[in-house]
């Protein structure tokens, strides 16, 4: 039985030592539910290994016609999407906080 909607907070690194964990968590959360919320507030380090488990949650998200957003991302998140230039793929609206001068 799946949810019209749901959310998962992503705590901590989102690194190569995760990656396994964090993709059958997330691609099981996104199995329960047509819309998920994946909230990235919590999120320390992400590395090429996360950024691939997101882009495979995305992926599979529209594969399947369900939705998934990205919300409250993490600084070291915003490092890594703005280094890689991802938040268009992506298409969450993020709020880039100025660089300090």
């Amino acid at each position: 039985m799946s949810s019209p909607n749901a959310i998962l907070h992503i705590e901590g690194e989102m690194t190569i030592y995760q990656a396994g964990e964090q993709r059958a968590n997330i691609l099981g959360a996104l199995e329960q539910s047509a819309r998920l919320e994946l909230n990235l507030a919590g999120v320390t380090e992400l590395d090429t290994a996360g950024v691939q488990v997101l882009l495979l949650a995305k992926k599979a998200a529209l594969a399947d016609g369900r939705q998934l957003e990205l919300v409250a991302h993490s600084p070291a998140v915003l490092d890594v999407f703005e280094l890689l230039h991802l938040s268009a793929f992506f298409g969450d609206p993020m709020v880039i906080a100025p660089r300090p001068t």
